[in-house]
């Protein structure tokens, strides 16, 4: 459906000079280094296989601290990066005759969100995934990602089509948000999207949904309801994009780095909230320079998570995943109600939880007997 990754080996000669992003210029100077001595050899005035030898074992070591300990707005740069891999990439690397379905029966047929049967593993699925496009033409005919309300009541559709068949739903998000346009508010980009979130919670049959690059506001969360809600390791999800937040609280987008760290959007800021179930890891250097070895990680995290979803009843299935979308938050729902959080944590998440509820109550008592004296 698009083309391969062209970046596509760990080595420093795989590397194209445009894929490198600000916090790489180390490696960038590196790689310079070894085009220079690898261009000299061939031209025979020197040889410079030791050199080079050499250069390699450092471009890795380097980009292995580099990866090792990204900061929140780095990893957002990664998730961004051109070449990283799409729906698309990794629906044809580890699916197989896939069948793409078309149009919400509605309006019309988003481009923005792709949907069909397909294969992974043993098992058949209904496939959703968001679709940034790659090249120019491509990514405008996609929104560059950002689906309409027709986009999201195709995906449903098509969920309930695999809920229908008993077939299980693999979906894979990548978006900066929904399309935020006047036709895309029109047509009910709000509704479409709480819509999804509801039939979602319901659908009687298992759902795994993936972060792979950007997972933005409503627009992730739209096709984000399941039971299994994984991250690539350098992907990111977030109410709202660091330069967004910053727009608004700082009145300039230049203090994005401030909000990235802010926002807690990393996978492993996400997995210590339990926002998320498992975080998939990357290759050193990221999705974009190892497109297979991720596809590699990401086809066992799913076909591993269908093979245990598919042993619980429908009715254990939809309690347990309802049960899960209750504890998000670590917040009490109801009075009296316990939050349930992982035991290293519990009791200090439940402290935390009970002081933040007693103020709430407090303020409101307050805000209540003012409005008592004034009248």
């Amino acid at each position: 459906m698009s083309s391969e990754p062209t970046v596509r080996s760990a080595g420093a000669d795989a590397v194209s000079p445009g894929s490198f992003l600000d916090f790489e210029k180390p490696l960038q100077r590196i790689h310079h280094d070894i085009e220079e001595m690898e261009r000299e050899q061939r031209e025979g005035t020197r040889d410079h296989s030791a050199d080079i030898r050499q250069q390699r074992v450092r471009f890795r070591a380097m980009m292995k601290r580099l990866y090792g300990n990204l900061t929140p707005w780095e990893t957002v740069m990664v998730a961004r990066h051109p070449k990283r891999p799409l729906s698309p990439d990794y629906l044809r690397m580890i699916f197989r005759d896939f069948c793409e379905l078309h149009g919400d029966r509605t309006f019309g047929d988003d481009k923005a969100v792709i949907t069909g049967f397909a294969r992974i593993g043993g098992h058949k699925v209904m496939f959703i995934g968001h679709n940034k496009g790659k090249e120019v033409k491509e990514r405008i005919a996609c929104n560059f990602g950002c689906a309409h309300p027709e986009g999201y009541r195709k995906a449903l559709h098509k969920m309930k089509l695999a809920e229908k068949y008993g077939l299980p739903i693999v979906s894979l998000i990548d978006t900066q948000g929904a399309y935020p346009g006047i036709g895309s508010e029109e047509r009910g980009i709000a509704s479409a999207i709480a819509t999804n979130l509801m039939q979602m919670a319901r659908l009687r049959t298992p759902v795994v949904c993936i972060v792979i690059g950007e997972g933005g506001s409503g627009g992730a969360l739209g096709v984000g309801v399941g039971d299994r809600v994984a991250m690539l390791q350098h992907a990111f999800y977030s109410v709202i994009s660091p330069e967004g937040c910053a727009a608004i609280l700082w009145r300039t987008a230049e203090q994005r780095k401030h909000a990235a760290e802010a926002l807690r959007l990393t996978s492993r800021e996400l997995s210590k909230l339990d926002l998320i179930d498992e975080i998939i890891a990357e290759p050193v250097g990221g999705a974009h320079r190892h497109p297979e070895k991720t596809a590699a990680n990401l086809e066992k995290f799913i076909v591993t998570s269908l093979n245990d979803l598919k042993r619980p009843t429908l009715e254990t299935l939809v309690r347990r995943r309802h049960e899960r979308i209750r504890r998000l938050g670590s917040f009490f729902e109801e009075p009296g109600e316990k939050t349930k959080k992982k035991p290293t944590d519990g009791a200090r998440s439940t402290r935390r939880s009970t002081s933040r509820t007693t103020r709430l109550r407090s303020r409101i008592s307050d805000l209540e007997k003012a409005t008592t004296q004034v009248e």
